[in-house]
């Protein structure tokens, strides 16, 4: 039962794994690119400094953008967190519910067997027993017999 919970969390914690990873290589594909554009900007510098002034308000938006997308990031990450913990006590409650069950099971199967030997021995017993309607034709021919005979 364990093995499953953790074979569960396992995959869960792969498909985070991946989703994380997948961020950050977005991230580091962002990062390549501001790291271009900061290379060309100080080459370029000597000689365009009033265009780096210009473009300073576009950086400072595309910083501001990154910071929201960080944070709508963590945002995510905790709220991944809380339904993970969720899922765990979850899991918990449905191991002891399974546990509860198989007790159940267990008793069951052992009045199962009991029934099992008396349907065993009820049916011995029967064998041995006539119906009513075989016991009526022999007492009927006990009486001819008996008759025939006085």
């Amino acid at each position: 039962m364990k093995e499953e919970i953790k074979e569960v969390l396992e995959e869960y914690k792969e498909h985070t794994d991946k989703k994380v990873d997948k961020i950050e290589k977005k991230f580091d594909e962002k990062v390549e690119e501001i790291k271009r554009y900061f290379d060309v900007a100080r080459e370029d510098f000597d000689g365009k400094v009033d265009l780096i002034a210009e473009q300073y308000d576009s950086i400072i938006e595309k910083l501001d953008s990154h910071d929201k997308k960080f944070v709508s990031i963590e945002e995510k990450l905790d709220s991944h967190e809380v339904r993970l913990v969720s899922i765990e006590k979850k899991l918990d409650s449905h191991e002891v519910r399974l546990v509860s069950i198989e007790k159940s099971i267990k008793i069951m199967e052992k009045d199962i067997e009991i029934m099992k030997v008396d349907i065993a021995f009820i049916k011995s017993g029967l064998k041995k027993k006539v119906d009513i309607e075989e016991f009526e034709a022999l007492e009927t021919r006990v009486a001819i017999l008996e008759a025939k005979n006085r």
